[in-house]
């Protein structure tokens, strides 16, 4: 038993038919190839395409195309190596195997920032719904939400009322759930809402195209001073926290019939959000050139100069918005996890113990919640997470445990992908921050002038 276990939780002696290995995870087979696809897809297609757009208008169609299909095959590899090293520490978790090669300490680093990860998450997903249902407001310009446009202003259509209600009828009978393949139904359904995002917006910006209504995007970036170049890399954090999946990987593979199957699913799942991602940030652009939002979604609130260009938007949005709620619950479970073992490191699973379970989940969406009310966009939540916590939990933990190599049993590649690995998330990182540091600088420099 590696040494960072020993002392964690273990499962009561009244529930022998649920094996578990030495840590504090839970192994309960039964879950399906296709299921695993839909639930790892679902996880990792959420909040994040919706700023993609903004990001080709960053960097222009081109480069943002090209870095978003590397950012793909580096996920890929993350992945890879946490699924073998795992193997070779006899682990089932991800904080397991993190505290099997630097002990308690990398253990709870990690778990922590698996949470605060999922928290931006989380609080950007309800961002989204919000600006759907109850209107945004960007660069001054107020974007109506569909109740608005459908009902009027009411008191049950302010973004408060309306997170309230989706936390209630929406959120809380989906993180009810205790095993991640319960969700896989509503992971199916979401996808199957991604992928009409992406027609829609792929058929309009082609029935635009040729009728001549719109004309060729940036294809390289626009360099007007040495802010413009700098600015550039703040699209890193949208890209990595675009992919993050890493925190589901081993409740996913669990929960298999056959776990020796989670590297195709991985593969099948990145090859399908790949290609979700290049469709609909090259046509979101297409579509909006340079007036593409952070939150593509908000484009869809005016005339798109089609026939029934008002129902496509609508149908968007609301085909986007239930996406999102359906995404939730998902990343919600791996969060509740991770704070649980914050929390209790010693104490039973979370699922034998039905009174912490519950107010573990009431605290986290109570806490959500005001953050998805005083958050102003999900760029700025994105920003934040995504140079720090979510760098760290898909690329510099998985290089550092094969660089450790606690097991000695890494091949020649595994010490030289995962310091390229390392290099390039802590340069991006680091200059991502510090690009987003300068230019809150500069904006309270316009302020005070």
């Amino acid at each position: 038993m590696p040494t960072s276990d020993r002392k964690f939780r273990r499962s009561p002696k009244t529930t022998p038919l649920l094996p578990h290995k030495h840590d504090d995870s839970i192994i309960i087979s039964g879950a399906s190839f296709s299921g695993a696809v839909f639930n790892l897809s679902t996880t990792i297609v959420g909040a994040g395409i919706m700023a993609l757009p903004a990001t080709l208008k960053q960097l222009g169609m081109v480069p943002g195309l090209i870095v978003i299909i590397l950012v793909g095959f580096l996920t890929e590899a993350s992945i890879d190596l946490i699924l073998r090293f795992t193997r070779a520490s006899k682990v089932s978790t991800y904080s397991a195997l993190v505290g099997d090669a630097f002990g308690g300490g990398g253990r709870t680093l990690l778990q922590i920032c698996i949470v605060v990860n999922n928290l931006g998450m989380l609080i950007a997903y309800m961002i989204i719904i919000g600006d759907v249902l109850s209107g945004t407001v960007s660069d001054n310009v107020q974007h109506p939400g569909l109740m608005q446009e459908w009902i009027g202003d009411r008191w049950w259509t302010t973004r408060s009322s309306v997170l309230i209600f989706t936390t209630v009828f929406v959120f809380a009978p989906l993180i009810s759930f205790k095993r991640v393949d319960s969700l896989k139904y509503t992971s199916a359904l979401s996808v199957g809402l991604a992928i009409v995002f992406v027609v829609i917006t792929a058929g309009v910006a082609i029935l635009k195209l040729m009728n001549g209504s719109i004309g060729m995007p940036r294809l390289l970036p626009q360099l007007d001073d040495q802010a413009s170049f700098w600015k550039l890399f703040t699209t890193v954090p949208i890209l990595v926290t675009a992919y993050i999946c890493h925190h589901n990987i081993h409740p996913i593979q669990n929960e298999l019939n056959d776990p020796m199957k989670m590297k195709s699913i991985v593969k099948t799942s990145i090859v399908f959000c790949s290609s979700v991602y290049i469709t609909t940030s090259f046509f979101g652009f297409l579509l909006f050139g340079d007036q593409t939002l952070d939150d593509i979604l908000a484009n869809f609130d005016g005339d798109l100069g089609i026939p029934y260009g008002s129902m496509l938007n609508d149908l968007v949005r609301v085909s986007y918005g239930i996406h999102v709620m359906l995404v939730f619950p998902i990343v919600f479970y791996s969060l509740r996890l991770n704070l649980d073992g914050l929390m209790f490191p010693h104490a039973v699973p979370l699922i034998f113990d039905n009174r912490r379970f519950f107010s573990v989940t009431i605290a986290l969406m109570g806490f959500i919640y005001m953050g998805a009310n005083f958050v102003p966009s999900i760029w700025d939540a994105f920003q934040f997470t995504g140079a720090t916590a979510t760098v760290a939990v898909g690329y510099i933990f998985p290089a550092a445990v094969a660089l450790r190599d606690a097991n000695g049993s890494a091949v020649k590649k595994d010490k030289l992908i995962p310091w390229i690995m390392m290099l390039l998330a802590v340069s991006s990182s680091t200059v991502a921050i510090s690009s987003d540091l300068y230019a809150i600088y500069k904006r309270r420099s316009v302020l005070t002038s």
